[in-house]
C-alpha cells in the first residue's frame, strides 16, 4: 500500500498541472458587430414573488410568537 503523502502529493501534482494548463487557453469573445447574436433585455417579474416571501416570513413569525406565548 501506497503512503498516503504519496498519494496527497500526487494528486496535488495533477491538480496544479490541469490548472496550470487550463490558464494557458485564452478566451476571446465576439464583437458586438460580429454578426453573432444580440442580447435583449429580458424583464424580470419579481414583485409577485417578494410579496408572498414577504407575507410567508410575516406568517411564520407570528406562528413563532404564538408559539412562544402558550
Amino acid at each position: 500500500m501506497k503512503n498516503l503523502s504519496t498519494i496527497h502529493r500526487t494528486v496535488l501534482a495533477s491538480v496544479v498541472l490541469m490548472l496550470g494548463a487550463g490558464s494557458l487557453q485564452t478566451a476571446s469573445a465576439q464583437d458586438p458587430d460580429s454578426g453573432g447574436p444580440t442580447p435583449t433585455p429580458t424583464a424580470v417579474p419579481i414583485d409577485a414573488g417578494a410579496s408572498l416571501l414577504l407575507a410567508a416570513g410575516a406568517a411564520y413569525g407570528l406562528k413563532k410568537l404564538r408559539d412562544a406565548r402558550r
